[in-house]
């Protein structure tokens, strides 16, 4: 007979993981017209930042450009919109509806000092790229001190 080591982490890991897996389908399942459980459908989302830009590329397959709404409020870039079911009827047998549909928001807190101005949006093909430039970098500013009769000048960071 094998020895088999007991880790209660491990087993306290696996429970966790059970209780929010079911809490997750309890809480987090939102029901569809006939009552039974619609799935939530949230967009896969990246941000990049490259050396000017900010870049947000999200999937929105099945979406137009009218179905989605990109807001900048303060800091906050918000990203909504909505996936609406294609069948109106159910006249035929359906045997597996795996695609979620259903509204959805996204918000990203970006810097401060971004120009909401300057901020681009493309839509190609299911796929929204949002380009953010960055905000210019506050350098420092030089102060003129003088010492005595002769004006010195002194770069803020110096030491």
């Amino acid at each position: 007979m094998a020895l088999v080591r007991w880790e209660p982490v491990r087993e306290l890991n696996s429970l966790q993981q059970e209780m929010n897996r079911l809490f997750s389908t309890f809480f987090d399942t939102p029901t569809a017209g006939n009552g039974s459980p619609a799935r939530r459908w949230i967009p896969a989302m990246d941000l990049v930042e490259t050396d000017e830009h900010y870049v947000l590329t999200a999937d929105l397959p099945g979406l137009s450009q009218e179905d989605i709404s990109l807001e900048f409020e303060g800091d906050v870039l918000t990203l909504s919109g909505e996936r609406k079911t294609e069948q109106a009827e159910r006249k035929e047998g359906y045997y597996r509806l795996e695609r979620a549909t259903g509204s959805f928001s996204r918000s990203l807190t970006l810097p401060e000092g971004i120009d909401p101005g300057a901020v681009t949006a493309t839509f190609d093909k299911g796929v929204l790229e949002v380009r953010i430039p960055k905000p210019e970098q506050r350098k420092p500013k030089k102060v003129s001190i003088q010492v005595g009769d002769a004006p010195q000048t002194i770069e803020a960071g110096e030491a």
